[in-house]
């Protein structure tokens, strides 16, 4: 079957070329627009020989450029790869080593972080958003704007600008990480995608006349599959922000009317320490939340203060997003709601037995459905790993109540969530690990009421050996992204190990 996921963003210029697709303040693109730009972007792709198939990687935040890039490498059937663009050299460098991107395009701000990545790599084009339209690039470097062609070429005559994929070819790798802190490459297809985006807009009810507020980043699967993907597949209105802040997001919604949020408990707990005076925001109808459990107290004082629904959900960058998710008029506080639509949810002990209802039977949360990665990208191992008898292993404890809601308890896995981003604490020990002072290292994840999660390293030197957590602290700085070094390091002579040897990180909470 051909489909190609471009379509829900031809679908929509097709309905109403003059609709609004995305409001940036001084500046609005309308979905004829987009339409265009992107096909010029896959026409800059085939003539800069870029084959079917090939990865494209993009460090951008929330910009035109990120949107059309998206569409443009969708329509020429090649695969994106959205990085963060806090991301250093070092992580940089993995990504497109194991993903064999072909090229990378970022922002003229974060460009010195990737010609480095780049050079260790080697054979690999580099693509750069200017500070300012027409304006220089580094050397070495190609502008923006040579991915954009207006020549319509020989195999757009031939096939028109989309390219006819298949609906489970590669359309987005998104890298996440496991147990193991190695990265892998979630490969979500088309038809996922549209799937999980096509669901998500139904339970919502995002139509035309909504303006959805996207502050989220892009190269999240929050972001890019719930948020971008789901307001055009309905022909909605985006008002980006480039950035996440309080009183900069406010000022926004009240600006464009925005009607639909989606957001991480983070960004509500923010929401609500600022100053809303002056901020009309009677159009925000519904308000989605993901990422983290959101405190049941702030989810009760955000509607409360701005009289809008909020629903909490469940998903995984494997499952292109969503898996479950509260209906606004059926909802239970406490869980992250059903399974959407063709989607089945088990929750099962060590042996793989389903477990019964209730609280008293917690166990790992399983998946299976249209929405599920077939697989890792290029990592069989870690595949099979992750799937038993075609379920996919979530690493996530919970239960489900008898009304099949389900409620998250705790992450089987040590990962930290810190703002809506995911630690994975392994990573982080890799880098305090190559300090000359440090012998031992775990991080943990400790609360932390504004951020959820707050990352803390334990750690034990070497014998005669002095340092001072402040330095510590420094020396991750430089190898890690913004989100990722911990904020706290305590000093102690020895780990808690159990009788094999493996440090006992529950004892590290507790302590």
């Amino acid at each position: 079957m051909s489909f190609n996921l471009a379509t829900i963003l031809r679908e929509a210029r097709n309905a109403d070329p003059a609709a609004p697709c995305l409001l940036l303040g001084h500046r609005t693109l309308s979905y004829a627009d987009v339409d265009d730009e992107s096909s010029r972007f896959a026409r800059g792709l085939r003539a800069n020989d870029f084959r079917a198939g090939t990865v494209l990687a993009v460090s951008l935040p929330n910009c035109t450029e990120f949107v059309i890039a998206y569409f443009g490498a969708l329509k020429a059937g090649v695969t994106l790869m959205p990085l963060n663009p806090l991301l250093t050299a070092r992580e940089l460098a993995f990504h497109l080593s194991d993903s064999e991107a072909v090229a990378i395009l970022t922002h003229h701000d974060s460009v010195a972080e990737v010609v480095e990545a780049a050079r260790s790599v080697g054979d690999i084009e580099l693509f750069v958003v200017p500070r300012a339209a027409g304006g220089p690039v580094p050397l070495g470097t190609k502008p923006f704007a040579a991915l954009l062609c207006a020549e319509v070429d020989d195999f757009e005559n031939a096939h028109g600008d989309i390219t006819p994929t298949s609906a489970d070819d590669l359309a987005v790798l998104l890298y996440t990480s496991g147990t193991t802190g190695s990265p892998k490459g979630a490969a979500l297809s088309h038809f996922q995608l549209y799937m999980n985006c096509t669901i998500s807009m139904d339970i919502t009810g995002i139509g035309r006349d909504d303006v959805v507020l996207a502050a989220l980043p892009m190269f999240h699967v929050f972001g890019l599959s719930g948020t971008l993907n789901g307001a055009v597949r309905a022909g909605a209105a985006l008002s980006v922000v480039t950035k996440f802040a309080a009183d900069t997001v406010l000022a926004v919604m009240a600006r464009d009317g925005v009607s639909v949020m989606l957001g991480v408990p983070t960004m509500y707990f923010a929401l609500l320490a600022a100053d809303a005076t002056g901020c009309n925001l009677s159009r925000l109808r519904i308000a989605c939340s993901g990422g983290a459990p959101m405190p049941a107290k702030v989810l009760t004082e955000f509607e409360n203060r701005f009289g809008v629904t909020v629903v909490e959900g469940y998903g995984l960058s494997e499952t292109a997003s969503s898996a479950t998710v509260n209906r606004p008029d059926d909802r239970r506080f406490g869980s992250v709601g059903k399974p959407i639509w063709g989607i089945q949810v088990r929750v099962v002990d060590e042996e793989g037995n389903s477990l019964p209802a209730g609280p008293e039977h917690v166990g790992e949360i399983v998946l299976a459905g249209h929405n599920v990665i077939s697989g890792y990208y290029r990592r069989p191992d870690a595949t099979q790993a992750a799937f038993t008898d075609g379920w996919f292993r979530t690493g996530d404890l919970g239960y489900l109540d008898r009304d099949g809601y389900l409620f998250i308890v705790d992450r089987k896995k040590d990962m930290v969530i810190r703002g809506g981003y995911n630690v994975y604490p392994r990573e982080v020990e890799e880098v305090l690990y190559t300090h000359p002072a440090v012998a031992e290292a775990a991080v943990i994840g400790i609360p932390d009421e504004r951020l959820g999660e707050e990352v803390h390293a334990v750690v034990a030197l070497k014998p005669d050996s002095v340092a001072d957590p402040g330095d510590i602290i420094d020396f991750c700085r430089q190898r890690l992204a913004a989100y990722k070094y911990p904020r706290a390091i305590r000093i102690i002579n020895e780990l808690p190990k159990g009788p094999s040897g493996k440090i006992l990180k529950q004892e590290l909470r507790v302590r």
